[in-house]
């Protein structure tokens, strides 16, 4: 699957388990880190667990394979799915407005996501 496509089937499973405030960042060109990254929130541990085991699960079942590493899953606070080329990050609200990842890369061009 190719980075756009991850970060839209992410963003599918993420809406399923009513994850708010999702975007996508398309960082080709500004970061070595990666070339997407997906943000979205959950209310709770158990929501943010829930979102990340969709995406993980439904990434698997439509052909993008396991991830490189998820980190977080203990506390569900911020979660880092690591797909290689793409980067999901699930956080709590509060995580999420104190790291404020979107920030570091103003330039970054925004990918149209469902349910966004």
């Amino acid at each position: 699957m190719k980075p756009n496509d991850i970060a839209i089937e992410a963003a599918k499973a993420a809406n399923d388990k009513k994850a708010s405030r999702m975007t996508a960042l398309d960082l080709r060109g500004l970061s070595d880190l990666c070339d997407v990254q997906m943000i979205c929130s959950g209310e709770n541990e158990r929501q943010t667990k829930a979102i990340a085991d969709a995406i993980t699960g439904h990434i698997k079942q439509k052909g993008g394979g396991h991830p490189v590493a998820v980190e977080g899953l203990q506390t569900g606070n911020w979660i880092l799915i690591d797909y290689g080329s793409v980067i999901i990050h699930v956080f709590m609200n509060e995580y999420r407005d104190y790291y404020a990842l979107e920030s570091l890369w103003p330039a970054a061009k925004a990918i149209s996501l469902p349910g966004a």
